[in-house]
């Protein structure tokens, strides 16, 4: 599957600091960057693609866009995978409701989503990878787990037993009650008969009358959600590649089942060595979600001729780790604090500059904090244009660093 444009990055003329992240399996911080492989590898779980991108998804992939940069403004070579779940019930159900065929409609969203990322400013994965191409992946995955007695039968199905993985919970930390009750309310059936765990989970699901299914040594049928993640991970980035990232609400049973059934087949190997996660952004009081009605999509704000770069702003504001409520007065403060931005840069000298890229450049290897960089920058811009617009400005080219460091850090176009 192709991914979108990648941005021009200018580059930068200092090095940033190593980058430190919050880790949720170990509740601490933890120094990440190219380990063994001499890269840093990053995984980041994509949309299903059965409806335009949300704000929701947009802090995410803008969050982790930050990682990114932060590792190659840190000279480090960087690995990046995405996938894409170009098959499964919600796009199905979706489908089947508007009366569109899935794979046209998988195909449209998709192509919706490239767009999106591309105004962003989003770089974009080296493999985007989809569904449907991984499944040869997953099927092999699956034989490696059946050969090593992970796997067991309940009628046309296949499941992971997740006692096979000793190091199972310790992702995300979970007791068996929370768990249980994430595993129903997530896509999980911990009530479907004949299971030897209700935790345990489908790899492959056998065929069913009116879904798409392709044959396999297992019978007909497709992979389970989990599956295709840690199939497409191991595949492109190896064994205890650097970050696994996603969306809190994939903390449990998404993520944690992607470990069990790499660790499963690599004893002692962590899936990923660090597992990094999005905050929920709400909207009228709820999280953002189609269930719930309340989605903002970034492609209707765009339409609106809302400037992309005010939306990546607005979404910079808040830390990717936190659950924040989006409104519009979000949304506006970002259309005047970009419209100050540029004006300041406009003048082309300012404000020393030195400081802010070394504050934007730490703030960022600090786990990700972008409101502690955008606030170095708003002060910047208020000592440039001053109570009277225009203060002393003392260093010529401080236009020019502030244009790279924004862009290069932030991903934000002045």
């Amino acid at each position: 599957m192709r991914s979108w444009p990648a941005p021009e990055v200018p580059t930068l003329a200092v090095t940033a600091p190593a980058v430190v992240l919050h880790d949720t399996a170990s509740q601490g911080r933890v120094t990440v960057g190219p380990g063994d492989t001499g890269v840093a590898r990053l995984y980041v779980c994509g949309i299903t693609p059965y409806d335009a991108t949300h704000l929701g998804h947009a802090a995410t992939y803008v969050g982790y866009d930050l990682l990114l940069r932060a590792w190659r403004n840190a000279g480090h070579e960087v690995s990046y995978v995405q996938n894409v779940t170009d098959v499964d019930d919600p796009l199905l159900e979706r489908a089947a409701k508007v009366k569109i065929d899935w794979v046209e409609l998988a195909e449209r969203e998709t192509e919706l989503f490239r767009q999106d990322m591309q105004a962003l400013r989003v770089l974009p994965p080296a493999h985007y990878v989809g569904a449907v191409e991984s499944i040869p992946l997953a099927v092999e995955m699956i034989q490696e787990l059946e050969a090593a007695g992970a796997v067991y039968r309940v009628g046309p199905d296949l499941y992971y037993a997740v006692a096979a993985d000793p190091a199972f919970g310790q992702e995300s930390g979970y007791d068996r009650e929370t768990m249980l009750r994430f595993f129903g309310e997530r896509g999980g059936d911990p009530d479907t008969p004949g299971k030897r765990d209700p935790l345990d989970c489908v790899v492959w699901r056998g065929e069913r009358e009116g879904e798409p299914s392709w044959d396999s040594p297992f019978g007909p049928g497709r992979p389970g959600w989990h599956i295709e993640c840690a199939a497409i991970a191991r595949h492109h980035l190896g064994a205890g590649f650097e970050v696994q990232a996603g969306g809190s609400d994939l903390i449990f049973p998404h993520h944690e089942m992607c470990a069990g059934h790499a660790q499963t087949l690599t004893p002692g190997t962590p899936f990923a060595q660090v597992y990094s996660h999005s905050g929920m952004v709400g909207y009228d009081g709820e999280k953002m979600s189609k269930s719930r009605g309340n989605l903002v999509f970034v492609s209707a704000l765009r339409n609106s001729d809302i400037d992309p770069m005010a939306i990546r702003l607005a979404l910079l504001r808040h830390h990717v780790r936190s659950d924040w409520e989006w409104t519009d007065a979000e949304l506006f403060d970002a259309v005047d604090a970009l419209a100050l931005w540029r004006r300041a840069v406009a003048l082309g000298a300012g404000a020393p500059s030195a400081p802010v890229v070394t504050e934007v450049l730490a703030a960022l290897a600090d786990d990700l904090d972008a409101p502690r960089a955008l606030a170095a920058v708003d002060a910047w811009v208020a000592a440039t244009l001053g109570t009277d617009g225009l203060a002393d400005n003392s260093d010529p080219d401080a236009a020019a660093a502030i244009l790279a460091v924004v862009d290069a850090a932030l991903g934000v176009l002045l």
